[in-house]
Formats: structure tokens, sequence, C-alpha cells
């Protein structure tokens, strides 16, 4: 049963439009200022960052992109995870997302790395991609393979199954494992999803349309790269895919996971009843999203350990 706490708080995500005087949730159309997007997401993302006492914040260039290492106190220096930012290909950054990635690094105890692909419409697809790409070649140059946990949320989460794609089809060696929270794995954005739970999303009204037309800018939506569900998922690592029953971008990670099963992935689907969009990210507000969060630890701590003495 969903606790009382989570009901209040998905509540009052869901009504935030409430407080600012609006009626209406905002309606996204290619009109819509994308900085003005950008702007608000990093606000609201800097009234709740808070860095854990003793991780510290160290920015690195990787691979030619800007990066930032989140490491935990005594963190062991053989094992890293490599984080990619949700934000629709469109916003996010390493300091709107260093607040939980800090804490998911401490948690584990291994230092995380963020970096800050280029975002659409300026850069559209295959930029975010190809800095994918960049900063993981840079980071076998120090760790190896298995050694390196991939995770990300929303657009982030479907960056890090397309980066898995691309480095089979590169024959880069694959990472240990990979954690996609609400991950968005389809920029056609067709889903029953997109139409059934947008009452109850949090995302502004069509935005996942708009965000998509900017990051594709002509590009073919069902190429595997930009769209992970349309590629082929046979010899992916471990994969743990958590998806809120609320979020529009449920049935992507749904979909995703079961292509996945069906091609012979050790994959766990986690589904949140009546969950909003990467609610794991919420913890330790309610205890939905700690148990989450703990599963996700316990995933990610339980693959990067398996090779320590290998």
């Amino acid at each position: 049963m969903q606790s009382i706490k989570s009901r209040v708080i998905n509540g009052l995500i869901r009504h935030r439009h409430l407080f600012r005087g609006r009626l209406r949730r905002d309606v996204f159309t290619m009109q819509s200022s994308i900085q003005d997007f950008r702007d608000q997401c990093e606000q609201t993302a800097a009234r709740m960052s808070r860095i854990p006492e003793g991780v510290r914040v160290e920015p690195e260039a990787m691979g030619g992109v800007a990066a930032e290492w989140l490491r935990p106190a005594a963190a062991p220096g053989e094992k890293v995870v490599l984080y990619a930012h949700g934000g629709g290909y469109v916003s996010g950054s390493c300091a709107g997302h260093r607040g939980f990635v800090a804490a998911f690094a401490n948690a584990l105890g291994f230092a995380a790395l963020t970096y800050a692909y280029r975002l659409a419409p300026e850069h559209p697809y295959p930029a975010a991609v190809e800095d994918s790409v960049a900063v993981y070649r840079a980071l076998l140059a120090r760790y190896r393979p298995r050694d390196i946990l991939v995770a990300g949320e929303s657009a982030g989460g479907g960056l890090v199954l397309a980066l898995l794609l691309a480095l089979r089809g590169t024959g880069l060696p694959l990472p240990c494992a990979a954690v996609a929270i609400s991950p968005w794995t389809d920029l056609t954005c067709s889903a029953p999803g997109y139409r059934t739970r947008n009452a109850r999303s949090v995302a502004p009204r069509d935005s996942w349309t708009v965000f998509a037309n900017h990051y594709a800018a002509g590009a073919d939506r069902r190429d595997p790269l930009m769209s992970p569900l349309f590629g082929d998922p046979a010899g992916l690592p471990p994969l743990l895919i958590n998806a809120g029953a609320d979020d529009e971008l449920f049935d992507d990670g749904e979909a995703f996971a079961r292509r996945a099963r069906e091609a012979g992935v050790d994959v766990t689907f986690r589904e949140g009843v009546g969950m909003i969009h990467c609610y794991p990210m919420l913890a330790p507000m309610f205890p939905e999203a700690t148990q989450a969060m703990d599963e996700i630890s316990r995933f990610a701590r339980a693959h990067l350990l398996q090779g320590r003495d290998a």
C-alpha cells in the first residue's frame, strides 16, 4: 500500500503550479523558451541540492567534455560510477544534479563522475551520445570496464542505454552493469502512457514531444542510439530499470526491460506504484523513494564489487 507521506509529497509536486498562481500545468510548444525551462530547473535544483559531508567536488575535463567528480571520503580509487543527468536532452547540468549524485556516491562509497554533454536545440542528436562515448573512453584509460557502472535518470537513463548500444557497436568493452531511472527510450513518444498517464504526470503537458523535436532535429527517431527501445539489447550487461507508474515514461522503461529480458539480458524492472517521474531521487523524503534508492545502491555496489579480485 502506498504510504500517506508519498501521496502527500507526490500530490504537492504534481500540483506545484498552484503555488505559482496557475490553475493548470504549463503546456509546452515549439515556441516555449528552452532557456527559461533550463533556468527554472537549475533554480529548483539549487534549492534542493545538499552535498553530504566529506564528499569532494572536483571539476575535470574528460575526453574533451566538462565533467565533475564527486568523491566520498576514503572512497577507493579503483571503482567509478559514470552518471548521465536527465533534462529531456535540452536541460540539466553537473551542478543541477550534484546533490543527488553526491548522495548516491556517498551511499555506495565509490566516486561518481557526472558530465556536461551538449544539449539541444543548439546541439541535437547525436551530440549527447558522442560526448558520452568520449567520456567513457577517457575512463577506460584509468579503469577496467568491470570497475565502471553507468547510471542515469530520465533522458539520462535513455542516454545510458544508448551508450551501451554505441559501445557494443564500436567494439568497446561494456561496463559491469547499468541503472536507468525512468528512462526515456522511445523518442517517437508513441506509447499509450504519453496520453493515459499525462494527467498524473509532473512534466509540463506535451513537453516530451517538444523535447524530442529539439533533440531529433529531423533525424530518424527510431535510430537505436536516439531511441534505445528500437535497438537490439542482446549482450548488454545486467540492468536495473526503475519507473514510476504515474509517469508518462513508464511504458518506455517497461518495454525496454521486456525486450532486454527476451534477449537474454539479466534485467530487473521495478514499478513504483503511484509514483511520479524519477521518484527515487526524492529519497529520503518518503519510504518508497528510500526503498528504491536502497535497491539501486545495493545493485550498483554488488556489481562493482564483483570484479574486485578478478
